[in-house]
Order: structure tokens, then C-alpha cells, then sequence
């Protein structure tokens, strides 16, 4: 079954017309991933790779999880589905935001291929007002400080560049949600 949509999702081309890059879908998941993380969109580096999170943002991240490359990018851990499973092309101030075809196409039929028992983090504004819409009029700092509000859903702050001046305002990131992140990950991908 994962294999099937696997390759229905390399092969789509929904919002093709839209890419300058054209359609380049950067999805991991099987049917034993535990972990679902769900970003933005591929940049131009992970276009070009076709790697998930192959790049600075990427490696801030998987030292927010306490993991390295291998167990990161172990399907059967780690699930990557981002909210545009395509590079969406530039916008003023850095890259466009994920198309919105993507989601609805594909997310509930990915979701329903992982176990029913996984933490999914929400990385970035887009997934959390996607997964978190009555939380949608809180900021960023707000969905993210009230974590433990969500059960098995955390949202996290996008780990580009930017991030560490958020950080730099807000240590109870580092000091309280990370350690339980780490923690929480370390159990469900061993």
C-alpha cells in the first residue's frame, strides 16, 4: 500500500503550472513510522537533492530531536510530509508559501498509512494553522508555548536561520519543551 502511493506522489503533477522549478515531490513515510514531522515546503537545495530537510534547517532540527542522519531519514522511524510537497518558487522575503493543493490531496492518505500511535510535530505557521485551526488567531510563540496542551501534536517554530533570535527570547524552548521532545522521540524510535 505504501509502495502504491509512493509512487502516485512522485508522480503527481496537480499544481505543475504553478512550479518554476516544476513538480519534484519530497515525501518519507512507511507503515512503521512513528514520528510525523510536517513542514512547510522543499527550498531549492531539497528540490535539487530531492533529500527532506538536506539542508541548515534540517540539521537545526534533527538536533532539536537528538538524532542523527540515519535514524532522521529511517523511513520506518521518521515520517517527512510537508505541507507543499513541491519547491513553491520565491516570494518577497524568501521562498512562496506551500501550494495548497498538496494537503488535501494527499495528507489524510498518508496519515492513514502510519500507526495510529505517533507524536506528529507541526513544524512552521502553515502546518500548525492547517492542523491547529482553533489555535489559528495565537502566534507562533503561543501555539508553540502551549505544547503540552496538544497531546501528541507539538508544534515546533520553523528551524531556519531566523529561529535563534526567536530562541534567544524565549528560553523555556530549550530548557522545558526540548528535553521532553528528545525524550519522546528517543522512546518512539528505538
Amino acid at each position: 500500500m505504501t509502495a502504491d502511493l509512493h509512487r502516485e506522489i512522485a508522480g503527481c503533477t496537480i499544481c505543475a503550472e504553478h512550479l518554476p522549478l516544476g513538480p519534484r515531490p519530497v515525501v518519507q513515510f512507511s507503515a512503521n513510522s512513528r514520528v510525523l514531522i510536517i513542514g512547510q515546503a522543499p527550498g531549492t537545495k531539497v528540490h535539487k537533492s530531492g533529500v527532506p530537510w538536506d539542508d541548515d534547517s534540517g540539521d537545526r532540527l534533527r538536533d532539536w530531536l537528538g538524532l542523527g542522519k540515519t535514524d532522521f531519514y529511517d523511513a520506518d522511524k521518521i515520517a517527512l510530509m510537508p505541507m507543499g510537497f513541491c519547491y513553491p518558487g520565491k516570494a518577497s522575503g524568501g521562498d512562496a508559501p506551500p501550494r495548497k493543493e498538496c494537503a488535501p490531496q494527499w495528507h489524510e492518505r498518508l496519515m492513514e498509512t502510519l500507526p495510529k500511535s505517533r507524536v506528529t510535530l507541526l513544524v512552521g505557521m502553515y502546518a500548525q494553522t492547517h492542523y491547529l485551526p482553533e489555535y489559528r488567531k495565537l502566534s507562533l510563540t503561543e501555539r508553540v508555548r502551549r505544547w503540552r496542551e496538544f497531546g501528541d501534536v507539538i508544534p515546533l517554530p520553523h528551524p531556519a536561520w531566523r529561529v535563534r533570535m526567536w530562541i534567544a527570547k524565549n528560553p523555556w524552548f530549550e530548557a522545558d519543551l526540548l528535553p521532553e521532545l528528545r525524550r519522546a522521540v528517543a522512546q518512539l524510535t528505538r
